[in-house]
């Protein structure tokens, strides 16, 4: 029986980058729960309350856009709808093309990465560099982040210094303070010379037209420094109804995301700048993502549309932390990648129809998740999916279930299986010739059978 696509490539993984991945997620989740209940007398009520300001905002993303629309124009900023990545790529090439721009400084955006926009450019002569440190790590190695937060979780000090070495950025060192302050001079330079910089947007008030952006280096702030035009790429889903609902949502994402109380930067961005500022953008775009989350938001899985991209659920993930992010063939690892990745492929949806398949169903994910997504029931409604289409990637490492389904639908024979289940005990499980059982069991263990005493318990309860 052939594995999964995931667990062939956590077979090949490093044990050195699985244990990096490993600690790194561990500590931070740990972090995050302490904060958490440190902070808050129920953590899990504000989730349920921010999963419910979510959901509103999916829910009716067709008042709130339009009211968005306005106050974002009203505001001074030019708005533009991007039905697909091809549509959103275009936008921005044809903002700099107007403004005879090639040099694009950019903050980090997952957009960004889902559209390919940095290739799009960089085949129509334009440059686009990362201002992130970890995204510019990636760019320069022609890598892709394996994390939401963290890109380069994947990555030691070591492989970094001598990326830098290979780049001409300084001769072999891999104390961190060294590398930074020398992307901190190359970068410093790309500012002053950019003529747009580019940005995501981690939420928009649909009541003020506020564009909300949080960081932790201040990059974003230096991309919007120096360029004369500001290009935010937005998810449609990006909204909040109200400015109020950010106290809420900015605390639950600093704590989720990366174990802090808030994130170091928080910018508040109601247009370009004013007559009276000395610096700043003259131009504001927002561009409206869309590129498939219509279709979700038309699916059984609409409410994966509330993600705030913290990441928490990578961090828990058993699976995420065995695998790493590579691993999901995708720019959105993890749970929410394995909900979120297939959805967005549209017609494409049978390659990564396995994705869904990633997971234990412990419910870990849902534990954490800040907006309370239900991710285990949406990842079994995708497994449903990929079954009824027939999607090959859905039923690789799955072994014949006719047989058990016929018995546990049958009660006769279901009492049969459970009296004569003892017999496993002492049969070697890696003699008996069934192909799927026998990979199944070449790096599992079956614990020792102990079916039919909850019947005979319960029937000899006594009774109140």
């Amino acid at each position: 029986m052939a594995n999964q696509p995931i667990d062939a490539y956590a077979a090949s993984l490093p044990p050195d980058k699985r244990e990096s991945v490993y600690q790194s997620t561990k500590g931070t989740h740990e972090k995050r729960t302490k904060l958490l209940w440190d902070h808050f007398l129920d953590p899990n009520e504000l989730r349920q309350t921010a999963g419910r300001i979510k959901q509103h905002v999916i829910e009716n993303l067709d008042t709130l856009l339009p009211a968005a629309e306005a106050k974002l124009q009203a505001n001074g900023v030019q708005v533009h709808w991007a039905p697909t990545a091809e549509d959103a790529c275009a936008a921005v090439h044809g903002i700099m093309d107007a403004r005879g721009a090639t040099k694009l400084v950019k903050s980090k955006t997952m957009v960004s990465e889902e559209i390919e926009l940095t290739p799009y450019l960089e085949k129509r002569g334009m440059e686009a560099l990362e201002t992130d440190l970890g995204e510019f790590i990636i760019q320069i190695d022609h890598d892709h982040p394996s994390h939401i937060v963290r890109p380069i979780i994947h990555k030691n000090r070591r492989e970094i210094a001598t990326s830098f070495e290979r780049e001409g950025l300084g001769d072999y060192n891999d104390e961190p303070e060294v590398i930074t302050r020398r992307a901190r001079d190359f970068l410093r330079q790309k500012y002053l010379q950019a003529d747009v910089g580019l940005t995501g947007g981690n939420f928009i008030s649909a009541e003020s037209g506020r564009l909300v952006l949080v960081t932790n280096e201040g990059n974003s702030r230096f991309c919007l420094a120096a360029p004369k035009v500001h290009i935010a790429l937005v998810g449609i889903e990006k909204l909040v109804p109200r400015d109020r609902d950010l106290g809420l949502l900015l605390n639950l994402l600093g704590r989720s995301a990366t174990a802090q109380q808030l994130t170091v930067y928080t910018e508040f961005i109601t247009g370009p700048k004013s007559p009276t500022q000395p610096d700043g953008p003259e131009e504001m775009h927002v561009i409206f993502v869309d590129n498939g989350r219509t279709e979700v938001l038309a699916s059984q899985c609409r409410e994966i549309l509330r993600c705030i991209r913290c990441g928490a659920c990578l961090n828990v993930c058993p699976i995420y932390r065995q695998a790493s992010g590579h691993a999901y063939r995708s720019v959105y690892p993890g749970p929410v990648g394995a909900v979120l990745s297939p959805l967005l492929a549209g017609k494409q949806f049978p390659e990564l129809a396995d994705l869904p398949k990633a997971s234990s169903l412990c419910g870990a994910c849902n534990e954490v998740c800040p907006v309370d997504i239900p991710i285990p029931d949406l990842l079994l409604r995708l497994r449903d999916k990929g079954k009824t289409e027939g999607a090959p990637k859905a039923s690789i490492g799955v072994p014949p279930m006719g047989g058990w389904a016929l018995m546990a639908s049958q009660p006769t024979a279901w009492k049969a299986a459970l009296a004569g289940g003892k017999v496993i005990n002492h049969i070697p499980t890696k003699l008996i010739p069934f192909p799927p059982l026998q990979s199944w069991t070449s790096s599992r263990t079956l614990p020792e059978w102990r079916g039919g005493s909850f019947r005979k318990w319960m029937k000899n309860r006594p009774s109140k």
